[in-house]
């Protein structure tokens, strides 16, 4: 967020020490491939939302080093001065390819696949990881928090405990794309369109020498989104009924049965039904509830099986830090290099953790959908020259347990990433923010509901083609 800052140098140090041995080797005209993928599901979903693709573009168009960086690399007298000419007139010049923002996604899958110069893909690892991963995160999280509504609505309520001020505005975007209706926080809607959204505090209600008079005048001042927040002093006792007089007094005369209510503490299920009966037996069957409080998708679906009288909810801090599982875990891999003759050598990271080796090679990836039903099927990994063709029968099979197969039919294949940049040049239209959020509603609509429950979900198969797999079983067993 600070506009002073110079991103490029927002960067591991490594990636430019590493940089700096590849110019020296010799290898700064290398063509690599690295895939940006994760490995698990935050709070064992059953899939994430990907996000964080429009700042990935911006950043990388803004790819360059300024003397003041340039005098700072000189100064730490670890580069070579032929390095630091080199990085003055740096420019990503590579390919990128991206699954857009909003599409629902699997461990292990490409969500951004980088094809450049060893420096220049090394050197965006990190801004990469950090855009991704965090509106990922977020993305995910809302997602889950607006299924457990149930259709109502979802508001973000979370800049005053996000993580500086970037986690808030940035934050607030990816919670958007997840399905929030809207944010508290002013910037997200001057920067991107989110609507900014909110009432009161506490501290209305306490500037006016009764509650009475504090409601009368926030209705007076806003007739047409008229929200009091009610439970100050007592919820049952004053708060409802001041907030009744008031709509009575002010907003009655007017003609306005819109209107609205907010808990922030105390048993919500409890005061959520006592208040719906006070307000419809005042005639104010319009009149809405909105809770906010430490809510979570866990929470709000317990408040709904006990039959909660709610109709949207403010969600803050549980859901702008992701707080059951803060840390979304996308990495970014090497998984080919290119000869100057156009030949691809795949590439593949070995470890003792299994769920750590790496799947290497230039891929594709595709998603099955049933043509009968429109949901999705399975996911499909292909070496980056191979094709699907939808219009016959294809057996597939799980890639960690390969007698389990499956043969898909009546289906169509859909290519999941589309390209970026090409050449250095983005070729990338990006869509509006609400159409990203709709795109994101439409595509989780497509997956069944056991992929969508949020206890032990049905396990969504990422499977590889045959050719793939032999590439990558050939390279296990062969010492790296």
């Amino acid at each position: 967020m600070q506009e002073k800052w110079n991103l490029t140098m927002l960067c591991d140090f490594y990636e430019l020490t590493m940089a700096n041995g590849y110019f020296r080797k010799g290898y700064q005209d290398k063509m690599t491939y690295f895939d940006l993928f994760f490995r698990r599901v935050p709070d064992g979903g059953g899939f994430a939302i990907a996000a964080g693709l429009e700042q990935l573009i911006a950043y990388v168009k803004d790819l360059h080093f300024g003397e003041e960086d340039i005098a700072y690399l000189a100064g730490r007298h670890m580069f070579d001065q032929d390095f630091l000419d080199y990085l003055r007139q740096f420019r990503f010049t590579g390919d990128i390819w991206a699954v857009p923002e909003g599409t629902p996604v699997f461990p292990g899958e490409p969500l951004v696949t980088v094809r450049a110069p060893a420096i220049q893909a090394q050197l965006v690892e990190t801004y990469a990881l950090l855009a991704l991963n965090h509106q990922s995160l977020i993305a995910t999280k809302a997602n889950r928090v607006v299924r457990a509504a149930e259709g109502r609505a979802v508001m973000e309520f979370g800049a005053r405990r996000a993580q500086g001020e970037s986690g808030a505005v940035i934050g607030a975007r990816a919670a958007y794309i997840g399905g929030c209706i809207g944010t508290a926080t002013t910037l997200t809607d001057q920067l991107y369109g989110v609507p900014a959204l909110g009432t009161m505090a506490h501290s209305w209600v306490q500037m006016f020498d009764t509650q009475y008079d504090a409601f009368w005048a926030y209705c007076e001042t806003y007739p047409q989104n008229a929200v009091l927040l009610v439970d100050t002093y007592n919820t049952l006792k004053s708060g409802v009924p001041d907030a009744i007089r008031a709509f009575n007094d002010v907003l009655k005369p007017l003609g306005i049965k819109k209107c609205g209510i907010r808990l922030d503490s105390g048993d919500i299920t409890y005061l959520s039904k006592e208040a719906r009966r006070m307000l419809d037996e005042a005639g104010w069957t319009e009149c809405t509830i909105t809770v906010s409080n430490s809510l979570d998708e866990f929470l709000i679906r317990d408040l709904l099986v006990q039959g909660a009288r709610v109709d949207a909810f403010g969600v803050g801090e549980r859901m702008i830090t992701a707080k059951s599982e803060p840390v979304f875990g996308g990495v970014y891999k090497l998984v080919a290099v290119e000869d100057q003759d156009g030949t691809i050598t795949p590439k593949i990271k070995i470890s003792e953790n299994v769920a750590k080796i790496t799947t290497p090679h230039y891929k594709k990836l595709y998603r099955f959908f049933g043509n009968d039903t429109g949901k999705a099927i399975a996911d499909y990994l292909t070496i980056h020259d191979e094709t699907v063709d939808d219009s016959a029968p294809l057996t597939i099979f799980d890639p960690d347990a390969t007698w389990k197969k499956k043969t898909v039919y009546n289906f169509t294949a859909k290519e999941l990433q589309v390209p970026v940049f090409r050449g250095g040049e983005c070729v990338y239209v990006s869509p509006s923010l609400e159409e990203i959020r709709a795109y994101c509603a439409a595509q989780v609509d497509t997956l069944w509901d056991e992929v969508k429950r949020f206890d032990y979900p049905h396990k969504y198969y990422v499977d590889l083609s045959k050719k793939l797999w032999d590439v990558k079983h050939t390279l296990l067993e062969h010492d790296q």
